[in-house]
């Protein structure tokens, strides 16, 4: 299969490493768009102009399916993108979602979402979950996240600043913690660290493989990936971080 990858910036690229990691598709094409990043932080309206925008530009390949790997176009432009889009296209909340119900029988388990300040505003996981019986749900926006990340910062002091300045308030480890932006898997080790081993971490990459494993039955695995990478401002830049976090030769 030949699929699309598309991201507000360099983020969706932890969706990637998982999917290289499972060896799913025999090409992948990457949109980042990186002219216009953080999404977090825009209306829901302009966030799905960016999403039907990223539909037009994948219309230049024949893909076999579309994976938007933003949580915050997940949130908010799944629709209208379906709607656009020549094939298929699945995005990380709904996976996430189903993630948490294969992982969790204990519908009363407390569950943490983190996410941009857009992500959350959506309520899109919360709704999700509730819908399928869960009720014990609380969520923060932790955007600071976001640069410290892209700052290649995933240990030390200004992690630990960050953690406190958001959990602080938090008396008892959730059951489960949603890494709702794929920029977050990148410190998950150390909110591993944070919240103690008995929170499950659930995260957009391996959540979507779960999810396109079981919705599509991928048998076949593909030893080798053809990889490529688009992005509307300096793919230069981008080609760099996907050598050094995906660890190409």
């Amino acid at each position: 299969m030949k699929i699309g990858v598309f991201d507000s910036g360099i983020g969706g690229l932890t969706v990637v490493k998982s999917m290289l990691e499972h060896k799913l598709f025999e090409e992948i094409i990457y949109y980042g768009d990186t002219a216009r990043v953080p999404y977090g932080t825009k209306d829901k309206n302009t966030i799905i102009r960016y999403g039907i925008e990223a539909i037009e530009f994948f219309k230049n390949f024949e893909l076999d399916l579309i994976i938007v790997a933003c949580n915050t176009v997940s949130a908010y432009a799944l629709e209208e993108m379906r709607e656009s889009a020549q094939c298929p296209v699945i995005g990380v909340v709904e996976a996430g979602i189903l993630a948490c119900k294969n992982s969790l029988e204990d519908k009363d388990s407390n569950i943490l979402i983190l996410g941009t300040k857009a992500t959350i505003k959506s309520k899109a996981y919360e709704i999700g979950l509730c819908d399928l019986g869960y009720t014990n749900l609380d969520a923060k926006a932790t955007g600071l996240f976001v640069p410290l990340v892209e700052e290649d910062i995933f240990s030390g002091e200004l992690i630990d600043a960050s953690f406190r300045h958001y959990f602080s308030d938090i008396k008892n480890s959730p059951n489960a913690l949603i890494l709702g932006c794929t920029h977050f898997p990148l410190i998950e080790d150390e909110l591993q660290k944070y919240f103690g081993q008995d929170t499950k971490l659930i995260h957009s990459g391996e959540a979507i493989v779960e999810h396109l494993q079981k919705q599509f039955n991928f048998t076949k695995k593909h030893p080798k990936t053809i990889l490529k990478f688009f992005a509307s401002e300096n793919p230069e830049a981008l080609k760099s971080v996907a050598h050094n976090w995906l660890n190409l030769k």
